[in-house]
């Protein structure tokens, strides 16, 4: 029996590479799947060019398109997972291209795993920029050993980019979501995915990582860019290791205190070669800056997750609004 898959993709004013991203899991060769466009642009663009390709491939999938009034990349998730129905959702990025056996990949995993809650493959630079210019950063994340990971074993272990990932809605449903305090639009910026991954581990499913699994990722970053992406990793890492510290997590303790001290030590080396004082770099500056201001939030110790108090909010309530359908409102 084909278990049915849901595609997720979240995109926001990107309309110049929605489109290639929605051909490319049209085409996937896998029997049983639709996909759902999460749009948070600030335009029609966007919700033109999938209306477009929705119609051109009714035979092949269902193209869903769905606005959200507010930006938030775990809002989007979690809208993208109570409008699709698959009993397996995979979510890919706007900027990624999925190759034809992407689905048929990722259903073989969870069908011979019935514990796996969450998969991880690879995101691999497209050959288009393997030679762009030398100051140009394209986000990968590449390894050739498949892993498993599950709370017996104790072998967790801080991996995984949304942009090539997939996780099973009975497991969703335990886990309670991605956290919307985390993650790009939000005010803890990032790390939703390391967040969700460590959440799925304790609550007893198994989290694979799958080189088999491989997407193209097309999101360049200039030299230019590149300090602030590295800011907002390090308030998302500071806000998500210390979101679990203060779940009494053992493991987040551990690796909060091996980040610190690694930190200090660079910074003192580095010091000494250039016999001057030398500061921490933007991700280990922002580390402190996103342990501060998740500090802010409550936390719900049983789901792991950040709450809104009086101190910190989370944006407009309006945000996990989803309008659905494929004509334009």
């Amino acid at each position: 029996m084909t278990t049915k898959i849901s595609v997720v993709i979240c995109t926001r004013d990107r309309a110049d590479l929605i489109g290639q991203a929605v051909e490319s899991v049209a085409a996937c060769d896998y029997p049983e799947f639709d996909l759902h466009v999460m749009d948070q642009s600030t335009d029609d663009a966007t919700r033109t060019i999938v209306l477009a390709l929705s119609a051109k491939h009714a035979d092949r999938c269902p193209i869903h398109y769905h606005h959200l009034a507010q930006a938030g990349l775990s809002r989007a998730y979690n809208a993208g997972f109570r409008v699709s129905d698959g009993p397996v959702i995979a979510c890919t990025d706007d900027d990624v291209i999925v190759p034809a056996d992407w689905l048929a990949k990722i259903a073989h995993a969870f069908a011979t795993d019935p514990e796996l809650g969450l998969l991880y493959g690879q995101v691999l630079v497209a050959d288009s920029l393997a030679s762009v210019d030398p100051g140009t950063i394209v986000p990968s994340l590449v390894w050739s050993q498949r892993e498993r990971l599950h709370e017996s074993d104790r072998n967790f272990k801080v991996w995984g980019m949304g942009a090539n990932m997939a996780v099973r809605r009975s497991a969703m449903t335990v886990i309670g979501g991605f956290d919307e305090m985390m993650g790009g639009g939000a005010p803890l910026r990032s790390s939703q995915d390391f967040d969700f991954a460590l959440r799925t581990y304790r609550a007893g499913f198994s989290v694979l990582l799958d080189p088999e699994v491989k997407v193209d990722h097309y999101g360049a970053r200039t030299a230019d860019q590149w300090p602030g992406t590295l800011a907002a990793y390090g308030v998302g890492d500071g806000a998500f290791l210390g979101k679990h510290v203060r779940c009494r997590d053992p493991f987040a303790l551990w690796l909060l205190t091996k980040k610190m001290t690694r930190m200090v030590a660079k910074v003192g080396v580095d010091s000494v070669r250039a016999r001057r004082p030398i500061g921490p770099g933007a991700y280990n500056r922002n580390l402190f800056t996103g342990l501060k201001q998740g500090a802010r939030y409550d936390v719900d110790r049983t789901t792991r997750l950040y709450r809104e108090n009086d101190r910190a909010r989370g944006g407009v309530t309006e945000a996990n609004a989803v309008t659905s359908g494929n004509r334009p409102g």
